[in-house]
């Protein structure tokens, strides 16, 4: 059989890594194809206008402009306005009960004493993490066979603290602390500069910086860069074969064939699966997609037509024990007049609501924010619209923010993330190192593993 056209690299997947690793490729003058399955670039990136001059992000929405340097670049290169986080004014905390409390911007809420001890245990067990080889930790296999949750239970004492590590588990990662590996969370925090960091607004921290046009405009960016023949969009991948010597030919399921050297696969690893692999992929691999996990993440965006709460001395946060919403956020850009608290909906609270309707869903989001908020500010006004997404319901995506580990899979298998399968490489966020499960992680692996399969292309082609 004659092929008639062979490209150098075939990428899989238009996120953040995909595309950045097509760059990396073709900035090495090698020839690149890109293949997605969905209608759009962006993958876990995904803005929309939200008012006559406003946008809002559905994924992801943060980054910083200091430990995130990658991102911030990228911010740079395009001419990205940002808008700081607000924080100030007073958090409102809707108790088990139904009670309402008001407090000061970032007071914690419960046992306090407990917190801390929690956050210096964190702090502690994280810093001795090796975020390149997580078997070297110190006593890794121990801290990997059990949950976030027995662990933290174990070392403090105190069974109570599986209320925070909970809410943690899934503000961060859509998962309750019984469905990961504790070794996976210390990883997690030292790969994104700590908990601190983590759970930050602020200066450093992992939610500071908003972008006024939201962030699937750096993926549009990037794919306008690429030559006009380069994406394929709505292109879903179904088999990878590497039986042909130095030549993988990839199917595509309305059978189309394309033919490369290298294979760039920026799919999460939970839908590994999806892809039929000639020969199969190696047991750390499939190891990895059954038992790696996505968690429930979703928003539900009140747009509104003024900032009520702003007027009110409100930060816009809301702290829930009860109710689909654990946590809001003020997404507001005060310069294009677009006012908007942005719900999260996670974990097992969430799983329990996407059971509902689309129409319940609405309600019961938009009774808890005038439950909530109604103690402190009468009269809140009807919002002009509204935006939903559950990523756990996208055929291509089943969940967000990145795929976590159970117990025991890092140590077994973790290091072989990011290794290549003969032509076949991997990138996306839980491949990174640094900041995995955010776009810096994407972008950073794309940087990588486009780094590899320029060298070891031009490294055959000189011998």
């Amino acid at each position: 059989m004659t092929i008639k056209h062979v490209f150098d690299v075939v990428v899989i997947g238009a996120g953040l890594s995909g595309l950045q690793a097509a760059h990396v490729v073709k900035a090495a003058g090698l020839t690149v194809c890109v293949l997605e399955a969905t209608g759009r670039v962006g993958g876990k990136t995904l803005t929309m206008q939200s008012t006559e001059r406003g946008f809002n992000d559905l994924g992801a929405a943060w980054i910083n402009d200091t430990n995130q340097s990658e991102m911030f670049k990228l911010y740079q290169r395009y001419g990205m306005e940002t808008e700081i986080q607000r924080a100030c004014g007073n958090d409102v905390a809707q108790l088990t009960d139904g009670t309402v409390l008001k407090m000061p911007y970032g007071q914690p809420l419960g046992d306090t004493k407990l917190l801390q001890e929690l956050l210096e245990l964190l702090r502690a067990e994280g810093s001795k993490v090796d975020l390149d080889n997580p078997r070297n930790s110190a006593d890794a296999e121990d801290i990997d066979k059990v949950t976030f949750r027995e662990f933290c239970i174990e070392r403090l004492k105190d069974e109570s603290v599986t209320v925070i590590v909970d809410t943690i588990c899934a503000a961060l990662l859509g998962v309750e602390s019984d469905e990961v590996s504790a070794l996976y969370m210390l990883h997690y925090f030292k790969s994104g500069t700590g908990i601190d960091n983590l759970l930050s607004d602020q200066k450093d921290g992992g939610q500071y910086l908003r972008n006024r046009r939201g962030n699937q405009t750096i993926s549009k960016k990037l794919a306008q860069e690429l030559d006009s023949n380069t994406l394929r969009l709505r292109t879903p991948v179904i088999a990878i074969n590497q039986s042909r010597k130095n030549i993988c030919m990839v199917l595509t399921e309305a059978k189309e064939k394309f033919y490369c050297r290298k294979v760039i696969v920026s799919i999460p690893t939970t839908l590994y699966h999806s892809i039929s692999f000639k020969p199969e992929l190696p047991p750390t691999k499939t190891t990895l997609s059954d038992n790696t996990v996505m968690g429930y993440y979703s928003k539900m965006i009140f747009i509104f037509k003024e900032p009520w709460w702003r007027a009110a001395g409100l930060s816009g946060i809301l702290s829930a024990e009860t109710g689909p919403i654990s946590f809001t956020r003020d997404t507001s850009i005060p310069a294009d007049d677009q006012w908007s608290i942005t719900c999260f909906i996670v974990g097992e609270r969430g799983r329990q609501w996407s059971k509902l309707s689309k129409s319940a869903r609405y309600d019961q989001a938009w009774q808890q924010i005038r439950q909530a908020f109604g103690e402190v500010v009468p009269d809140i006004p009807i919002p002009s619209n509204h935006l939903e997404m559950e990523w756990s319901k996208q055929a291509f995506f089943l969940g967000a923010p990145c795929p976590v580990m159970t117990p025991g899979t890092l140590t077994k298998v973790g290091s072989s993330l990011s290794k290549p399968f003969q032509n076949v490489h991997f990138v996306g966020t839980e491949t990174a190192t640094v900041w995995r499960g955010y776009m810096e992680g994407a972008v950073r692996s794309g940087q990588r593993g486009g780094a590899e399969v320029v060298e070891a292309l031009l490294r055959s082609r000189r011998t």
